[in-house]
């Protein structure tokens, strides 16, 4: 069953999810920060170029604009989550956790983050004129407990070397012509162990992942420099065809690329 309140605050959002009986997946990336917290069961969660084994307790910080997926490996779980722009967040800490391998894992604080979740989810079910304020404190002081306890990290790492080296290589190279074949071939694997494998670390598929890397690039650019093209855009971005890139931006953010420049 899924719980999800939307709207209620501007800039911030809670959502809690309890007592999932199947397997799904979610992949994203966005402006916002997010803090997750494993209640009950685990997942494997995929967040910019490293793959994470999450259990209960854990909590998983990740900074605006990287690329994350989550996939479940028990019948059931429980997690909370909240997502909130800079507004939400003391400077004096954000740089400690920029900093961070995304995962916390430190049972003396479990309890404590739970409790601030509670407390979370009640301004946010009730909002008044004090509840912006209120989740502003929350928040806070959800991250200064995590950065006071980072707990063990390294133990929580799934760690596949082959998977790892080739997103690192895709980060680099990704406006060029990618190919799972080629990619195979230059690390002297077949293409069917490359994809099961990348897939499985990942919770992406290979293509899948390339596609997401360069519409996410290609996002920025349209943002940020304005004197560039969508057709250069999309070629410095690994597209060849401008239609295709057009097809594929829609089909992620709902608008095309010229009207998200206008926008």
């Amino acid at each position: 069953m899924e719980q999800k309140i939307n709207g209620k605050i501007e800039n911030y959002y809670f959502s809690k999810a309890i007592d999932r009986r199947y397997s799904e997946s979610t992949q994203h990336y966005h402006p916002h920060f997010e803090i997750y917290y494993m209640k009950d069961g685990s997942c494997r969660y995929f967040i910019d170029d490293r793959s994470f084994d999450v259990e209960a307790g854990d909590v998983i910080f990740i900074p605006k604009g990287i690329i994350h997926r989550t996939n479940y490996t028990t019948a059931s779980h429980s997690r909370l989550l909240i997502n909130f722009t800079d507004e939400f967040i003391p400077q004096n800490v954000i740089e400690n956790l920029m900093e961070s391998r995304y995962l916390y894992r430190s049972r003396e604080i479990a309890k404590n983050i739970e409790e601030l979740f509670n407390k979370i989810e009640r301004e946010y079910t009730n909002p008044d004129k004090y509840t912006r304020d209120l989740l502003c404190c929350h928040t806070a002081e959800m991250l200064y407990l995590i950065a006071r306890h980072p707990g063990t990290v390294e133990e929580a790492t799934t760690g596949n070397e082959l998977i790892d080296s080739i997103v690192k290589y895709i980060k680099h190279n990704y406006m060029s012509d990618i190919k799972l074949s080629s990619v195979a071939k230059m690390k002297s694997v077949s293409p069917e162990h490359l994809s099961r494998t990348f897939k499985s670390c990942t919770g992406l598929g290979f293509n899948e992942y390339v596609t997401l890397l360069r519409l996410k690039k290609a996002e920025e650019m349209i943002k940020t420099e304005p004197d560039k093209t969508i057709s250069d855009i999309a070629y410095e971005c690994g597209f060849n065809d401008g239609n295709y890139f057009s097809y594929k931006f829609k089909k992620m953010y709902g608008i095309s690329p010229i009207k998200a420049r206008n926008s």
